[in-house]
């Protein structure tokens, strides 16, 4: 029975291929093995809900082996998972009706929701960095599904993130098993703490941080986030956002609550991450004026709320219930809001074929309905009382008022850090309030462009909609029975005791902060939105191009690094020689002429040539067609003709380099 973890994780993966053979003859029926795929997989969820925890393993498997296990944590992202990924394959359904390379798309599609599950049920880091690092190679495709300029481009971006990261994580992970001698999560903890020089393990514990919060869209590796989102389908965004962000917060979170469990230092760094990243998210949807990348910045904006719950549990120590509540409530709610708002932004960009703002303004007018599905996740996710999001900010919040109390001779630095979270909460409800006034109260430029009548959204996919929105009231406004039990089924993960009294959430004292940010946001929206980013009436990207740190600052580093690079090998092969046996010139003579004798023979075998002669180093230099690409494009534009493409088949090659070495030890 144990082996249905097992089952979870390698079904889907197997289903994938099973599903790309069945669609090859009909469609039709693959749509209905793929739905119920994800049925079974949320069914084996909830079965596993129900049994509790338990835990299967599968050693050897590439040396180190592999192990799951259920219960608390591991459960609910499970269940949030399962349930995700039936939900956006039924919204799928209707959304790819008449694109192409759907088969391709299904067949990933099925393969990063195993890959998911195995990161969440994970016993062990090992088995974590394996199916990251497959659910990394296997959601590119949804990003490059379009294969159209841009979506090449983001996902370029994205394989990039995933692949640097992960190798950086996956050397702290070989430090922290040669520190410690394991990397079971359970045991990580104790083993750490007997650990008497720390230096090696707080390298480790860095170097496997930038994975994880590459992952999670934390500053400064957000840039896939914006990009990402707005190129692929809108149900893959849904569970991008909603679901494979998270796997980064899981990371992270295991390295807070096992190799720095309560250590102020690291709770200081994840302070500082998640403030920048919460107020530049939230800054960045403000600006924004495409609806997608608007939904993107406020995930990365949310993620940098995430990453102060995880702070203040490390810098509250054992007194930290309010804050572990706060973040696995937030991960919940973040994760239900996103799996509503990206869907919605896919039903109006079928109707409108744009995400443009000046182009969808005013397509809900006289939608009811649609404004009633779009109106609560936005208000909920701005913090606005009854609404499940206000729950989980107003225990992250008071967490960092708890503290402020504690912190002696620096409480006006986390005084500072409370105004940081109001000020991105007060942001929040500016750019929800910009995209539904945009939506629903505005006009368009061109008279009646949306009052054509007829339906503008499948019923299936208004059914799983609202039952998604009709869970926020309801765990909103009854916390103490639904949210408060939540939290306490998944609160072992963390650490974490009960709070010693109930919260009560609608007092003044928690309201206020709710107030607070609400007024700010709507002080954000009247004087800044309608004033200056609206000029002539129409919304305007006015931030400067210099602001886009991708491509103004890592694009050009990564760029100059390869030159210097080239150089380097250049200097090695020519010069290098030459210097190594300075004062043996018969040796270095003797040791060149061989050298340009091999090549020479290799030259005339594969051109037919006497003899080419070496280029000099200015030559290599000036020459725009040695080891890098050529100046002028190729026009088919094709996965197979770009960089990401590339890097993928690197990182594909550097994995089964990995698993072969394991095997054979």
């Amino acid at each position: 029975m144990n082996s249905v973890l097992a089952v979870m994780v390698f079904a889907p993966i197997v289903c994938g291929i099973i599903s790309y053979l069945i669609g090859r003859s009909s469609e039709a029926k693959r749509d209905v093995f793929v739905l119920a795929v994800t049925v079974a997989e949320l069914l084996l969820m909830v079965l596993t809900l129900i049994r509790g925890e338990f835990g299967f393993e599968i050693p050897g498997f590439c040396g180190l082996g592999i192990g799951f296990e259920s219960g608390g944590f591991h459960s609910l992202m499970g269940f949030l998972t399962a349930s995700g990924w039936m939900t956006a394959t039924i919204l799928s359904k209707e959304y790819f009706a008449h694109v192409k390379r759907r088969n391709r798309y299904y067949v990933f599609w099925l393969m990063t929701l195993g890959a998911t599950m195995g990161v969440f049920l994970s016993a062990d880091l090992y088995t974590t960095f394996i199916f990251f690092e497959i659910m990394s190679f296997t959601s590119y495709v949804a990003v490059v599904q379009t294969e159209e300029e841009a979506s090449l481009v983001a996902g370029g971006t994205y394989l990039a993130v995933a692949v640097i990261g992960g190798l950086i994580t996956l050397s702290g992970l070989f430090l922290i098993h040669h520190e410690l001698g394991t990397l079971t999560i359970s045991q990580l903890h104790e083993a750490a703490e007997h650990l008497e020089n720390k230096t090696m393990l707080w390298t480790a514990g860095l170097l496997t941080l930038v994975g994880f919060a590459a992952k999670a869209g934390a500053f400064p590796l957000h840039i896939w986030l914006p990009t990402a989102h707005p190129a692929a389908p809108a149900p893959a965004s849904a569970v991008l956002s909603g679901v494979i962000t998270k796997t980064g917060i899981y990371g992270v979170a295991i390295l807070s609550t096992t190799l720095f469990l309560h250590n102020g230092i690291w709770g200081m760094l994840l302070a500082v991450i998640g403030a920048i990243t919460m107020v530049l998210g939230a800054a960045l949807a403000v600006f924004s004026v495409d609806l997608k990348r608007t939904l993107a910045c406020s995930s990365v904006s949310q993620i940098g709320f995430i990453a102060v719950g995880l702070s203040m549990q490390c810098l509250l120590g054992h007194h930290n219930a309010l804050a572990v509540d706060g973040t696995i409530l937030h991960i919940l709610n973040h994760s239900l809001i996103k799996m509503v708002l990206f869907p919605i932004a896919g039903i109006i960009h079928l109707s409108t074929h744009s995400y443009e703002m000046n182009a969808i303004r005013g397509f809900g007018r006289n939608k009811p309905l649609l404004a009633v599905i779009t109106g609560i996740p936005m208000l909920s996710l701005a913090g606005l009382p009854l609404l499940n999001g206000y729950v989980s900010k107003t225990l992250l919040h008071e967490s960092i008022v708890e503290f402020i109390h504690i912190a002696g001779d620096m409480a006006w630095i986390f005084t500072a850090l409370e105004w940081a979270f109001l000020f991105a909460g007060g942001l929040t409800f500016a750019y929800m309030l910009k995209l539904f006034i945009c939506i629903f109260v505005e006009k368009n430029e061109k008279e009646n462009r949306y009052a054509k009548k007829g339906a503008y959204i499948a019923k299936a996919s208004a059914a799983i909609l609202i039952v998604y929105v009709a869970a926020m009231p309801l765990l909103g406004a009854l916390p103490n029975i639904s949210m408060d039990s939540i939290s306490a089924f998944a609160r072992e993960f963390f650490h974490g005791e009960a709070p010693a009294h109930a919260v009560h959430y609608f007092s003044w004292v928690n309201l206020k902060g709710a107030v607070i940010s609400l007024t700010i946001g709507s002080l954000v929206y009247l004087l800044v939105v309608r004033k200056l980013l609206m000029p002539g009436g129409r919304y305007e990207n006015v931030l400067p191009e210099w602001l886009n740190i991708e491509f103004k600052l890592y694009r050009p580093l990564l760029d100059l690094l390869a030159k210097i690079l080239l150089v380097a090998a250049v200097f090695v092969d020519k010069i290098g020689f030459r210097i190594l046996f300075r004062g043996v010139p018969a040796i270095a003579h003797v040791v060149h002429r061989e050298i340009l004798k091999e090549r020479g023979e290799l030259v005339h075998l594969i051109t037919g040539d006497e003899y080419i002669p070496v280029p000099s180093l200015e030559d290599v230099v000036n020459d725009h067609h040695f080891g890098i690409y050529e100046d002028e494009p190729d026009t088919h534009k094709s996965i197979f003709n770009t960089f990401a493409f590339g890097i993928l088949l690197a990182g594909l090659g550097l994995v089964f380099g990995i698993l072969f070495m394991f095997l054979r030890a």
